[in-house]
């Protein structure tokens, strides 16, 4: 019987572990993309402190393709080709990472 309740503590310890370094590396608070898939060339990112944001952009093999800082909530992507990207923004010390279509 011991031994389950050693079980049980030992779970409890790890679930409330990983709970705590899931929110210490969360999302940027208010964190918006839109719209996606991108068809005009623009894509606009809005987040709740408003920051000014590093953006790199890669491919889908990891090439970065893009690396950019925004001081407003527009991003220009009109010289990407077609196709799927992974979208990386940096504002304080939080980051959001995201998948990114452009038609």
């Amino acid at each position: 019987m011991k031994h389950f309740y050693f079980v049980i503590l030992l779970f409890i310890c790890t679930l409330g572990f990983s709970q705590d370094n899931a929110r210490s590396s969360a999302d940027i608070e208010g964190f918006k993309l839109y719209p996606n898939p991108v068809t005009q060339g623009k894509v606009y990112i809005e987040t709740a402190l408003n920051a000014p944001k590093k953006i790199l952009v890669f491919d889908v093999l990891g090439t970065q393709v893009l690396e950019t800082t925004i001081l407003g909530k527009e991003l220009n992507l009109s010289n990407l080709d077609k196709g799927v990207y992974i979208l990386r923004v940096f504002e304080k010390n939080k980051v959001a990472t995201r998948k990114l279509i452009v038609k």
